[in-house]
């Protein structure tokens, strides 16, 4: 797993990268343990390609192990890259 942080606009909030699609989008990590299902099933539909798959926490403050587990779970199954996007602190 690799964090960096990306381009921001002028009110701190991450500009949308160029490549990558997006396959989810939840309003905070939470979401993402307390649906894990949800979570492979989008990842593992996702399909061979050559572009990243995006998912999108759209407010997080920190992010636990527990509440990444399935992503990372997931991700680590996948043949094609997984991006973590948090778009704004909470």
């Amino acid at each position: 797993m690799l964090a960096e942080p990306g381009e921001t606009d002028d009110q701190g909030v991450l500009v949308p990268p160029d490549a990558g699609e997006v396959v989810l989008t939840v309003p905070s990590p939470e979401a993402l343990s307390r649906d894990p299902a949800e979570v492979r099933r989008v990842i593992g539909r996702a399909g061979t390609g050559t572009e990243p798959l995006v998912i999108v926490i759209d407010d997080a403050e920190e992010l636990r192990e527990e509440e990444l587990a399935a992503l990372v779970q997931a991700a680590a199954r996948s043949s094609r890259p997984v991006i973590v996007r948090v778009i704004r602190d909470a």
